[in-house]
């Protein structure tokens, strides 16, 4: 008598292989403002990665810290690659001359050495202030402190992507957001103007990522009005 085949038990398939963690990295320079001949120390942190380096630094360990003395204004960009990806983190250190420090017209403190009006970066579409960028805050309010008389002016500016409409309204919302952080800090809203400028005064020129990552800031300049 025929019999019917006993059903192959089905074989389980095994899970795909979880997605590598995606690298983290963190960057920072202390002090942030200092004056010619002084050192700093830069002092990083980073997971998942297989190569790190530092621009103006070099290969460095995943973690560690550094002293050194900067010869000029610097921005020291942690970069952390590893099998999840690429992770970006920057710090910036200003190296003031005596000359400018010794300055007691505001104004003049301030348009005399654009690098101590540091600007702040902002990713794609977006108006949010990156992690990254506290440190520069805390500058700003720094210098806003130490001049108790003057007004300042936050600009608000983006890359040339999207139309002029949409650029203007975020680069509105990034000046905003810049004001709101110095207010935090204690600084008088009373003393920070904003504007936007959108797509139309670009920093750089040039038709490239890098270009258009400057773009995307809040920069400070005087109030004239006051």
């Amino acid at each position: 008598m025929l019999t019917a085949c006993p059903s192959k038990t089905p074989i389980a398939q095994a899970p795909p292989p979880p997605s590598p963690p995606s690298p983290t990295a963190t960057i920072d320079v202390s002090p942030s403002t200092v004056q010619a001949g002084q050192p700093v120390t830069i002092t990083w942190k980073t997971t998942n990665a297989t190569d790190v380096s530092i621009e103006s630094i070099g290969a460095v360990n995943p973690n560690g810290t550094q002293t050194l003395v900067p010869k000029e204004s610097t921005t020291y960009r942690l970069t952390a690659k590893g099998p999840g990806g690429t992770q970006e983190s920057d710090a910036h250190v200003t190296v003031a001359s005596t000359e400018s420090s010794a300055s007691n017209n505001n104004e003049d403190s301030l348009a005399s050495d654009s690098s101590t009006r540091l600007d702040i970066f902002f990713d794609s579409d977006d108006f949010s202030i990156r992690p990254d960028q506290t440190s520069t805050i805390k500058s700003d309010a720094e210098f806003l402190k130490q001049h108790a008389d003057l007004y300042i002016m936050i600009e608000g500016h983006c890359d040339e992507m999207g139309s002029a409409e949409y650029n203007l309204a975020l680069g509105d919302r990034r000046a905003e957001e810049v004001k709101l952080a110095l207010e935090k800090t204690g600084i008088n809203p009373a003393r920070v103007g904003t504007i936007s400028y959108g797509k139309e005064r670009p920093g750089c020129v040039d038709q490239t990522d890098a270009c258009w990552k400057l773009n995307r800031r809040a920069h400070i300049v005087p109030d004239q009005q006051h």
